[in-house]
């Protein structure tokens, strides 16, 4: 496998594949033997959030996206919100690492399900931030309008009011990652991603 990490309270289901039964997370490790196709340069940090948050905005909204080090090797950082599928409400929340090089891509994923009694992190929230404060233009594109709204409820400083939270679990499994995933050596010393075009 391409990047190693720590499995720790996760039933594996697959070569690939691995649920937390707790939670209902689902971790997913895709290896894509082709060039990879992000939008911009990793260099180039504002272009490559603004495209992706155009992307984003199609199927739900960017949270988050950060050009980091995993192991070492450059890799993009995204975490991100969509509608829960097939449901009436409910979100479903994404921390994912991909790590591209010339001619492939590793992507190690969570996806992190409201389950339950949904919105109670958002209730809360508004009841304390305000309505009129609440949505406020996306950080990385100001002027984008998607299937859901950038708003003051998903900023990492509330997470601690709710340790239980789908999206709190996520950002935590994230930073689990950055300090403890591998990056397979010979994965690691292939021709570094170059943007096409």
């Amino acid at each position: 496998m391409p990047i190693t990490f720590d499995t720790t309270g996760l039933e594996q289901r697959d070569t690939a594949v691995w649920v937390d039964p707790a939670t209902g997370a689902v971790v997913t490790l895709d290896y894509f033997d082709l060039p990879p196709d992000l939008p911009a340069a990793l260099e180039d940090v504002d272009l490559l959030r603004h495209r992706l948050a155009g992307f984003t905005a199609e199927a739900g909204c960017l949270i988050e996206a950060e050009v980091v080090r995993l192991d070492g090797v450059p890799a993009l950082y995204q975490l991100l919100k969509v509608p829960f599928p097939n449901r009436p409400s409910g979100q479903v929340f994404l921390a994912s690492y991909t790590v591209p090089r010339a001619g492939c891509s590793a992507v190690l994923k969570i996806q992190s399900p409201e389950l339950g009694t949904t919105g109670m992190r958002e209730a809360v929230l508004v009841a304390r931030l305000g309505h009129e404060n609440w949505v406020v233009p996306h950080p990385y594109a100001p002027e984008l309008k998607g299937v859901l709204p950038y708003h003051l409820g998903d900023a990492a400083e509330h997470d601690p009011q709710f340790p239980d939270h789908p999206l709190t679990r996520a950002r935590a499994w994230a930073r689990h990652v950055a300090l403890t995933g591998r990056v397979d050596p010979r994965f690691a010393a292939l021709p570094p991603f170059q943007p096409r075009g």
